[in-house]
């Protein structure tokens, strides 16, 4: 199991309360974890990234183990402690403007 923690307004859009568990096959990644997290809430579908290109949409970042991982690859491995479920992986909401 993988724990995604979503920033409240796309926890409030899927009608999630706190951090959802997300099942994938083999290793995980970004791109696992996020067609489990659509698959399982599809109104979710094109918020998080694009549903033509799955390019991740302008001020979304992701984080794990106190790590950036906004641009790394969506095929790539994540941290150990997040395949075990031990850490959530992080969709957060960037600030803009000044």
């Amino acid at each position: 199991m993988i724990r995604v923690v979503l920033p409240t307004h796309l926890r409030t859009l899927a009608g999630i309360a706190d951090e959802v568990r997300v099942t994938v096959q083999g290793r995980p990644t970004r791109g696992k974890v996020l067609d489990a997290l659509e698959a399982a809430h599809p109104v979710l579908r094109g918020t998080i990234r694009d549903q033509a290109t799955q390019v991740r949409r302008p001020f979304l970042r992701f984080f794990a183990c106190e790590q950036d991982l906004t641009h790394e690859p969506p095929d790539a491995p994540l941290p150990e402690a997040v395949a075990a479920g031990d850490e959530p992986y992080l969709v957060v909401g960037a600030m803009a403007g000044g």
